[in-house]
């Protein structure tokens, strides 16, 4: 059942003539913070059981025996599921039948294809005594040395990376514009292995009546979470009830079903009774995606007069050895600067590790920061202010496609950016600036980019004869603000008070709202919302213009306008009649209409389409120690209309505080010899703090666009990373005078360099 979301805010109704625009407080703020918002886990069935996966402690072999008797001696164990007896599935696990589709580890056998890979399920009527259990199982393994970092030989060109995008795309002669050049750089950049860290590990609570399913789960897209499971255990995807109202953070990691997540549904069917399964904060690093870890080559050619030659932008990434996804981290050169010669390659090597998926930005955040850091270095090699070189290479169109994209937007982004932050008094060389205490003080920018993508989505509409409306779409809210922006949306589409407008969202039986990924969620299930609230407002009209009995009778081919719960005549405002009295009158309690959001294929032909911004970031560095410390942040960013500025604001600001994140902190840490990571916790896994979140501001820069979708909105989600990690990496260089070459910039690069 759909928790109860009241507004939290007074007034609750439209404010200047519509609900888009206005900077709501959250609609679920009192319910999380009051302990009431239902996740995952907070559910406790009845007859409800305990699931523990017990992982592998190596990287690649197999299990040679594990002590299922002494698990299942212990007092309160139910069952041990294994290779052995776990429940049969219908279908392939390791088939791919479509691009979204990942392999996952179900016990199908005894091999073990990296650390922390599910082993055995140990079900028991207590948490404790599940944990307990699966300690006891003592596995023993047949060892083979693990495969790890990027040094590999055997590499190869993946099919695709990303999802069907091109690994090579070439545009023009690089070499000759690298020959031709006046200047050149060739530089090598590494960024690490990042591994999703949401605040709520994946969970699921299952129960099976018969053939009919009931999940508790985070889901970032509860329709391909039905589809998949459907065709693993054989059964009608209706007949399985997914509810995800919250999510305490998805960032792509619970875009899909993961191997953990099936687990706990094969353990209630082997048990004949519900289960709940956990993952603990470890088990997190392995079953469930991560950020591949990257080297990129860039090499850069300007003329005499700063203007860019060529672009190559390469890239090896990792992928696991059973299944391929494949960071697309150098499609980032295609759509920002403008260069007659242009080149993006991947190679690709096989690691033991679980399979790199979908990580906030996937490909912009790894490659953004590789490219920012060239185009400075390019910049300061012509003795160009980077902000003045950056708009001199500004691309009208974009590169590759030739299709026009808002630049405008871009150096608006840059103008007020850079005046916010002071960044005309930046002197051009390194080392020139210092704070009071000694410290060396360093200014560097970035450029943000990030495609405005739309998947599709449905909704549906109700209008009551009581003068209240009603919104449904399964949509998800993974701390976005979705509950908050999309009733904003629904309000306005049926043209109604938010406070009459009931909006019901998170549970897979409403329609599908797609996926929440990509940055497109607003933008698609917005648009569908637009079009279902369009629809039944053309059914009331329909019914209103062909009665007698309505002022509105015969106002078919003028037209009418809805407004505040009335139609008005488009010629004569002062016809009007309220949604409420033309129903009663037709002797109707409702009428509805559904809607869709999708792409317009002939914009997407037409126009290439992204979000933009510019970040400027303020470092200071210890002379003698190395420590660095962003003191300062300001990023401007255009994307569209904006539904909420406060929602917005927020999206941006965690955006930049993961640049900093990607920057300074992140990075998983392998041991080489086993394979394992070694700081599979929040407690050596850095991420940054209150005390490391520098003074930020985020701006955000009016742009119309009405090529994108019907509501002009893009996406915040994802483009705040994109530049602010270079942008850091470039005021470290301004401060120091050394170039960061591996991410997140160690200590120790800055003082054995000086």
């Amino acid at each position: 059942m759909t928790p109860d979301i009241r507004l939290n805010q007074a007034p609750a109704h439209q404010r200047h003539g519509s609900n888009i625009g206005q900077p709501l407080t959250r609609r679920d703020g009192i319910l999380k913070v009051t302990g009431k918002a239902p996740y995952a886990a907070d559910h406790h069935p009845r007859g409800m059981l305990y699931a523990v996966i017990a992982a592998s402690t190596i990287a690649r072999g197999r299990v040679r025996a594990l002590d299922i008797a002494a698990a299942r001696r212990h007092p309160g164990v139910v069952d041990v599921m294994t290779p052995s007896n776990r429940p049969k599935l219908a279908e392939d696990q390791d088939a791919k039948t479509n691009p979204f589709m990942f392999r996952m580890e179900l016990l199908q056998n005894d091999t073990v294809r990296y650390a922390n890979q599910p082993i055995a399920v140990v079900i028991a009527e207590t948490l404790e005594a599940a944990t307990e259990g699966a300690a006891l199982l003592s596995p023993q393994y047949e060892e083979l040395p693990a495969r790890v970092g990027l040094d590999d030989d055997k590499t190869f060109v993946p099919p695709a990376v990303g999802i069907g995008n091109p690994a090579i795309v070439e545009h023009g002669d690089v070499e000759a514009g690298l020959a031709s050049a006046a200047h050149a750089i060739d530089a090598s950049y590494e960024t690490p292995a990042q591994y999703h860290n949401p605040m709520e590990p994946h969970a699921i609570v299952a129960s099976w009546d018969g053939d009919r399913l009931s999940v508790d789960t985070p889901s970032q897209a509860m329709a391909m979470a039905q589809l998949r499971i459907a065709g693993l255990f054989g059964i009608l995807p209706e007949n399985i009830h997914i509810r995800s109202p919250f999510l305490g953070g998805g960032f792509g990691c619970k875009g899909f079903v993961t191997g953990p997540q099936v687990l706990g549904i094969m353990a209630a069917r082997l048990a004949g009774r519900p289960v709940k399964l956990v993952l603990r904060r470890d088990q997190m690093y392995g079953p469930v995606g991560h950020r591949s870890p990257t080297r990129q080559r860039l090499r850069l050619g300007s003329d005499g007069a700063g203007r860019l030659t060529a672009i190559e932008h390469q890239a090896r990434v990792a992928t696991s050895t059973f299944d391929d996804f494949y960071e697309p981290a150098a499609g980032v050169s295609h759509t920002l600067f403008a260069s007659p010669a242009i080149r993006t390659a991947h190679e690709a090597v096989r690691v033991d590790s679980g399979t790199p998926l979908f990580m906030r930005a996937p490909g912009e955040a790894t490659g953004s920061i590789a490219l920012d850091a060239a185009i400075d270095e390019m910049a300061h090699a012509c003795g160009i202010d980077p902000l003045q070189f950056r708009m001199d290479n500004d691309a009208p169109v974009e590169p590759i496609t030739g299709k026009p994209f808002s630049s405008k937007a871009l150096r608006e982004c840059y103008a007020q950016g850079a005046a916010r932050f002071g960044w005309a008094g930046r002197p051009l060389k390194p080392r020139q600036m210092r704070d009071d205490s000694g410290f060396l003080v360093g200014w560097g920018m970035g450029t943000a980019t990030f495609p405005a993508l739309m998947f599709a989505g449905n909704a549906r509409a109700v209008l009551r004869a009581d003068g209240t409306g009603v919104m449904e779409t399964g949509a998800h809210d993974m701390g976005q603000g979705a509950w908050t922006a999309l009733a904003q949306v629904a309000a306005d589409g049926l043209a109604l008070d938010l406070d009459r407008v009931d909006f019901r969202s998170g549970t897979s039986d409403l329609p599908d709202a797609g996926i929440a990924g990509g940055s497109a969620h607003t933008a698609t299930v917005g648009s569908a919302i637009h079009n279902a609230g369009a629809a039944v407002i053309a059914k009331l009209a329909d019914l209103a213009t062909r009665d007698e009995r309505s002022p509105l009778f015969g106002a078919g081919n003028a037209g009418v306008v809805a407004r505040d719960g009335r139609l008005h005549r488009r010629d004569d405002d002062t016809r009007s009649e309220g949604f409420a009295d033309i129903l009663t009158r037709a002797g109707l309690a409702e009428i509805e209409a559904s809607g869709a959001g999708a792409a317009d294929p002939a914009a997407l032909q037409d126009y290439a389409m992204h979000s933009h911004g510019a970040v400027f970031a303020e470092v200071k560095v210890d002379p003698d120690l190395g420590q660095v410390r962003v003191t300062r942040m300001i990023g401007a960013f255009a994307a569209g209309r904006i539904i909420n500025p406060r929602l917005v604001r927020s999206q941006l600001l965690g955006g930049m505080i993961w640049g900093v994140s990607f920057a300074l902190h992140e990075e998983a840490v392998t041991d080489r010899r086993s394979g394992r990571i070694m700081n599979a916790n929040l407690a050596e896994y850095h991420v940054p703090v209150n005390a490391d979140v520098p003074s930020m501001e985020a701006l955000s820069v009016d742009e119309h666009d009405p090529h994108v979708n019907v509501l002009g909105i893009k996406g915040v989600g994802e483009i705040g990373i994109t530049g602010s990690a270079g942008a850091v990496a470039n005021a470290v260089w301004h401060a120091t005078g050394i170039r960061p070459r591996r991410f997140p910039i160690r200590i120790r690069d800055l003082v054995q360099a000086g």
